[in-house]
């Protein structure tokens, strides 16, 4: 391991819209900001072919075209934007106190305040056709694509909350919403499960799982198999919405950093504080209730000001 050690004000780890924020506003607090991006630059931003929900795009924008607008932002206010993997951290208890970062285990760095912004990542079942059509029809954010169905019939897999939200979201826009439950009841709350009853143009099917989506390039339709009976069947929709979860990419941080029961960062209040002082937080690795572009860079804007005040007060 190289000896070679170097000190920094501000770290980000991790890209993406929270990411790029916080390394705006740092870079123009005169923090000279270090950005290291991970082994996905970008995010899940750079898996959706389509935005059309982020403010300034008024035609909308490609994922990976808005992730680039971003980073020449950032990289317009001087931030160092580099690519490399974080792969082992040491974080003071002290205020004021220097924290130790390994990168690609062997760059050593030493930073003043860090700012993790390393997202989360939708989980998927697996399938071939699953990854080969995302961006063509697949998708783990209905809140993000729904509007592009709009007058159409859309499958939704999954029985927790996540899955009844995203499908009562997508009724609203869809002719018709088929949601796949694997279990002969719902895992969601009993509020979700009334909401589900209650919209007519939702169809719910239980003790089914989905076996393979149909299609080359965009879907045309998926096949399902009833996991009591083997009965498989064909179901034609344009869309299919994989709603069973996020992992906040928060393995890094495990007994170091609070987080909650199912890995998201904890941070205090209305801010981006961890529980490690000049530690900050920001976007999806701790939010797990919008999952938004735009409120993620939004808590990157908060992380880079809460950074900027906290060496201040040290002054």
């Amino acid at each position: 391991m190289s000896e070679n050690i170097e000190r920094i004000k501000c770290l980000i780890i991790g890209s993406g819209p929270a990411g790029y924020t916080a390394a705006i506003y740092a870079a123009r607090a005169d923090l000279n900001p270090v950005m290291y991006t991970g082994l996905e630059p970008g995010g899940q931003l750079t898996t959706t072919t389509e935005v059309d929900n982020f403010p300034g795009y008024p035609e909308g924008v490609d994922g990976t075209a808005l992730t680039e607008d971003l980073k020449k932002q950032a990289v317009r206010f001087d931030t160092d934007v580099r690519f490399g993997l974080v792969t082992k951290v040491e974080f003071s208890d002290t205020p004021g106190g220097i924290h130790k970062i390994t990168v690609d285990d062997k760059i050593n760095i030493e930073a003043e305040t860090v700012i993790i912004s390393t997202g989360a990542t939708a989980k998927y079942l697996g399938l071939e056709s699953e990854e080969r059509l995302k961006g063509g029809g697949v998708s783990a954010c209905a809140t993000c694509d729904g509007f592009f169905y709009r007058g159409q019939d859309v499958l939704v897999v999954g029985g927790g909350d996540t899955a009844a939200e995203e499908a009562t979201f997508l009724a609203k826009l869809c002719t018709k919403v088929t949601l796949l439950v694997r279990r002969d009841e719902m895992r969601a709350s009993k509020a979700m499960q009334h909401r589900v009853a209650n919209t007519p143009n939702l169809e719910v099917l239980y003790n089914t799982e989905l076996e393979e989506i149909l299609g080359e390039s965009v879907v045309e339709g998926a096949r399902v198999v009833n996991n009591q009976t083997g009965e498989k069947k064909e179901i034609p929709v344009t869309g299919v919405f994989i709603a069973i979860g996020h992992k906040p990419n928060t393995d890094l941080f495990k007994g170091i950093l609070e987080m909650d029961e199912t890995g998201y960062l904890i941070t205090k209040g209305k801010s981006t504080k961890t529980n490690k002082p000049g530690v900050f937080a920001a976007g999806d690795v701790q939010d797990k209730e919008y999952r938004q572009a735009v409120t993620a860079a939004g808590t990157g804007c908060m992380a880079a000001l809460d950074a900027e005040r906290y060496l201040a007060s040290l002054e």
